[in-house]
């Protein structure tokens, strides 16, 4: 017997599906799907959200300081003169970062390996390569989702049947956030 449902797929198929209804099921907090595949798909997003309460606080602060060219009004390098040389003016300038401790870090892989990236594109500027942006899906799991759930041990997620399929019956749920 095995311990996951094949779900009429071959391997890999089985795989890209998942791992593009947990992205979408992080990316949304809820999703509609037939009633196998979000028991699967609830598995392993409890699994990556399991992880990032684990491992949420498990980082350092750090000041990095960073040498930036200035730039004028029309965004071009300002450039100054000295000993017949023009040279580019730059200011320093400090900032804090989050330095992820090993166990931290090697979380962060583990969920890059089940997450897609994905992309936000604006409605109003839909068409415009410009316009999207990569969103961070381990950060929102460890900034957002786990601080939620950070005194709650498991169960997660949330099925709830909506009914049967009009085209071949089968049972339809909302995989949902808690």
């Amino acid at each position: 017997m095995t311990k996951y449902r094949k779900l009429g797929r071959t391997s890999d198929q089985r795989k890209a599906l998942l791992r593009n209804q947990v992205t979408a099921l992080i990316e949304n907090g809820k999703i509609v799907t037939t009633e196998s595949r979000a028991k699967e798909v609830r598995k392993a997003a409890e699994g990556l959200i399991a992880l990032a309460v684990r491992e949420k606080d498990n980082y350092e602060t750090v000041t990095v300081t960073a040498k930036i060219a200035q730039k004028d009004k029309d965004g071009k390098r300002v450039k100054k003169e000295a000993d017949g040389k023009k040279i580019t003016v730059y200011e320093e300038i400090s900032k804090e970062i989050k330095k992820d401790n090993p166990s931290r870090l090697h979380a962060r892989r583990q969920m890059l390996k089940v997450l897609y990236p994905a992309v936000q594109v604006p409605t109003e500027l839909s068409g415009r390569r410009k316009a999207t942006k990569q969103l961070d899906l381990v950060e929102k799991l460890f900034d957002e989702i786990a601080p939620k759930y950070a005194n709650r041990q498991g169960g997660y997620t949330r099925i709830i049947k909506i009914g049967p399929r009009k085209g071949d019956a089968s049972m339809m749920v909302v995989l949902e956030l808690v």
